[in-house]
């Protein structure tokens, strides 16, 4: 079982705001859970925290509209409470509104399970400038903690379970106990959402724009999206979200999707003042109604109030990860392979959380916006990874040179030493490759708009660009974040405008 992190007393110094809690009403029927899940309540959360500004009678409907559940009943020994708001956003399956067709369109058949298979922690930050996002796999090994069912009375002993089980077993009060005992945050708020909402929030807001170097075709989910930006429709984020056949990663690589979608999701919110027109809004609302759930402290007032504070918040405010995980899974008798957390950084990655303090090395003076990172055309193969000769193929002075240091400065592994060419009266760039780095040839060539590929067999690793006279700029590129294991013992996260669209 992975090591709880620590807890510290609490930091010196004024208390945190203190927290209405109404009481609670007793939880309504839940809805069943499923090994596909939406992977994005903290997709329909963004669209809440915009809302700021609606009139009345829209927040009545969006209050009215969303179920009540009691996640919080009966909890003792619970976490100290740190700075800032922690909200578990649970995703669930909620398929009974599609009709068979939708069904079979989006991959939906056999049996749901109630369970459930995304879970994030939202950490909203005390000065309400930064919104951390933290993936935690649904194959966790996690022990339930001793419980008391609240209907029949039967007491249950602690056992272990993957941590998508909690929901099936107690819903979310038992699931929100499991998440507090692993990571030892208090959970201030918890959200639920299943996936037929989530595809029509997606609609109402006009669909997402996300961005692919290379094919991504999953048979399983029917995705299947060409190199370039799409924006997609509800149904087609679905797949996008569910995905798991697209590389080699499976639930690591789908996180990592899923965190390109939310950012681009948070993109989109803030740089769209028509999603808070009243009548877009509606449209929201009426996507949401009847397939979300919160707990009751978790009001239209309330949500209302934190997306006020929030209004500048950004895709480069936005912080997201996964827990780090040991590189070699675990079998356990009766629940097969499980993920174990790797103890010490999941302990740093928590303690960050609970005492308020960036996920990312990105530092600025408190209050500060965060300087937008350049826009750079997504490519397939990293500039790092590609080895670049330049020649000047003009009479003007410096042009190699001028090519070749601004190739290195978009992160191209040049020679630093530029010759001139034999022909000298070259007028459009020409990218020479060896076929066998075709891949690497495309990503240069994406860097020098109006270059000519041509193919040379035999020339080897190393790309020869000649430049010529139409040559105007080198543009900056950059490669999809690969998901690579965090360092030992620690955490790696990333801002949204790294993974956003170009």
């Amino acid at each position: 079982m992975p090591t709880p992190p620590r807890r510290r007393p609490a930091r010196p110094g004024p208390p945190p705001p203190a927290r209405r809690r109404a009481g609670r009403p007793p939880a309504g029927r839940r809805r069943g859970g499923s090994r596909w899940g939406t992977k994005l309540a903290t997709a329909l959360s963004v669209l809440v925290l915009g809302a700021g500004g609606i009139g009345h009678a829209v927040m009545t409907s969006l209050d009215t509209g969303i179920g009540r559940v009691d996640a919080f009943k009966d909890m003792k020994n619970r976490p100290e409470g740190g700075h800032g708001t922690n909200i578990l956003l649970v995703g669930t399956d909620g398929r009974a509104n599609l009709t068979p067709e939708d069904k079979a369109r989006y991959r939906l058949g056999g049996a749901p399970c109630n369970c459930t298979d995304t879970i994030i922690l939202a950490h909203i930050s005390e000065d309400r400038r930064r919104a951390s996002l933290v993936s935690l796999p649904r194959d966790t090994y996690a022990e339930l903690p001793e419980r008391r069912d609240a209907t029949s009375g039967k007491r249950h002993a602690s056992h272990p379970v993957k941590l998508n089980a909690a929901y099936a077993e107690g819903g979310p009060n038992l699931t929100v106990r499991t998440v507090e005992q692993l990571t030892g945050v208090k959970i201030d708020h918890y959200l639920e959402v299943d996936f037929v909402s989530f595809m029509r929030t997606v609609d109402a807001v006009g669909g997402v724009r996300i961005c692919t170097a290379r094919r991504m075709k999953d048979p399983h989910t029917g995705l299947d999206l060409a190199a370039g930006t799409h924006t997609l429709d509800g149904g087609q984020a679905l797949r996008y979200v569910r995905s798991r056949y697209v590389d080699g990663a499976s639930d690591l690589g789908r996180m990592r999707r899923q965190q390109r979608f939310v950012a681009a999701l948070v993109e989109r919110a803030s740089s769209d003042p028509a999603l808070l027109n009243p009548v877009r809004f509606r449209k929201v609302v009426g996507a949401m109604a009847g397939a979300v759930r919160a707990d009751d402290g978790f009001g239209a007032e309330e949500m209302v109030g934190l997306a006020k504070a929030m209004r500048g918040l950004s895709t480069t405010s936005s912080e997201f990860t996964s827990v780090p995980v040991e590189p070699a899974g675990a079998a356990v008798k009766g629940l097969g392979s499980v993920v174990k957390w790797e103890a010490e950084g999941a302990r740093k990655l928590f303690d960050a959380i609970r005492e308020d303090r960036p996920l990312t090395s990105v530092s600025r003076s408190p209050g500060a916006a965060a300087a937008p990172a350049p826009r750079r055309k997504l490519v397939d193969v990293a500039p790092e990874r590609v080895r670049v000769q330049v020649y000047n193929g003009t009479r003007l002075d410096g042009l190699g040179a001028k090519v070749d240091a601004a190739l290195r400065a978009t992160g191209f592994r040049t020679t630093r030493t530029p010759y001139n060419a034999d022909r000298r009266d070259v007028v459009r760039t020409v990218v020479a490759y060896d076929p066998r780095w075709d891949r690497s040839a495309r990503t240069l060539a994406e860097a020098l708009p109006g270059a000519e590929l041509r193919a040379m067999p035999g020339q080897g690793p190393v790309m020869r660009v000649t430049a010529g006279t139409a040559h105007t700029t080198v543009r900056p590129v950059r490669a999809e974040a690969p998901v690579a294991a965090p360092p030992k013992g620690g955490y790696s996260a990333v801002t949204g405008d790294q993974v956003v669209c170009p």
